[in-house]
């Protein structure tokens, strides 16, 4: 890659560089989370099935975390806003120079 390609393009690529390492943490997040409950949920079958209200005890941890696991691919792949620090910083500075 030549140096002009790289100076005009440097931004995009740092862009990127962010999502594919949220799209990375994501993935880690998701196959930890399919480790661990099912681990929760044979441990759960294997002691009998006890459940409280009528909810299995797993469950909780599976909703709970799965609430969580879902805003992080709402952050993954769906809200590509890297740059709002940045935006955020030039509305500001439009807003005080109209002062």
């Amino acid at each position: 890659m030549s140096s002009t390609n790289q100076s005009t393009t440097g931004q995009r690529d740092e862009e990127l560089w962010t999502i594919a390492r949220k799209r990375s943490g994501f993935r880690r997040h998701l196959f930890a989370y399919i480790v661990v409950n099912s681990f929760l949920w044979l441990l759960w079958a294997i002691m009998g099935n006890s459940s409280r209200d009528g909810i299995p005890w797993p469950a909780w941890s599976s909703i709970g975390w799965g609430i969580g696991l879902a805003f992080n691919y709402a952050d993954a792949y769906l809200f590509h806003s890297t740059n709002s620090t940045e935006a955020e910083y030039q509305k500001l500075l439009k807003e005080k120079n109209k002062l």
